[in-house]
């Protein structure tokens, strides 16, 4: 069974012409491909849908098994609390430290204080922010902040993550690092999309892509392996 599934979506905003037209594809679970395409394709549009920030136009999205026009409202917490999501604009609470950011998926999901500890110092310590697990975010790096808001995505191990050009404001040696780290998400199970205009990583790491071009979607199976 497909993880998520869109069915002939049609997406406009208020009265315009649409922004997105017939799109149709399934996302099997522990797929993982890229979503390509030029500025104003509809990228960040169908990541909206993706993540039911916006309801589509026309069509059907299933999500998980639920089809998402019949869902009640009570059941959309539980579904979206499987979803991690990395925005553009990193959507971090400056009043918390790093540490605290990074933890809150786990403490809304009841985790416990002993386990939040060993497993959000591992992962910051693995994006390179062991050293400043409490400093808040204004005191941060614009890439500083990116990373502290892709662990809070991925410290639950979603079932889908999406990440919105996550590594647009990260040197390449990093952006590496954070790919590997998706990849090995993908491989514990965790489906992944993410929207990039980086095409050095999209041909360093063979994965298909999802590529828009004015509202239309085509599905673009990889044909390079992976740099050595």
């Amino acid at each position: 069974m497909a993880l998520v599934r869109f069915s002939n979506i049609g997406l406009r905003y208020s009265t315009g012409d649409e922004v997105l037209h017939d799109i149709s594809f399934d996302l099997e679970a522990g797929s993982f491909h890229f979503l390509t395409g030029p500025s104003g394709a509809g990228k960040t549009s169908l990541m909206k849908l993706l993540y039911m920030g916006q309801k589509p136009t026309r069509g059907v999205i299933t999500m998980m098994g639920r089809e998402l026009a019949t869902l009640p409202p009570k059941a959309l917490p539980e579904l979206r609390r499987q979803i991690g999501v990395v925005f553009q604009d990193f959507r971090l609470l400056n009043h918390l430290s790093a540490f605290d950011n990074v933890a809150l998926p786990l403490r809304v999901s009841g985790v416990g204080e002993a386990a939040i500890k060993k497993n959000v110092t591992e992962l910051l310590e693995w994006v390179g922010l062991g050293e400043k697990m409490n400093a808040r975010p204004p005191t941060l790096s614009g890439g500083e902040q990116q990373r502290i808001a892709m662990a809070r995505a991925i410290i639950g191990r979603p079932k889908l993550l999406l990440a919105d050009e996550p590594t647009g404001n990260i040197d390449e040696n990093i952006g590496i690092k954070l790919l590997t780290l998706f990849e090995e998400l993908n491989r514990h199970g965790t489906t992944v999309v993410i929207a990039t205009h980086n095409e050095g990583l999209v041909r360093r790491f063979p994965h298909d892509q999802m590529h828009l071009e004015d509202g239309l979607l085509e599905i673009r199976q990889h044909t390079s392996a992976k740099a050595a």
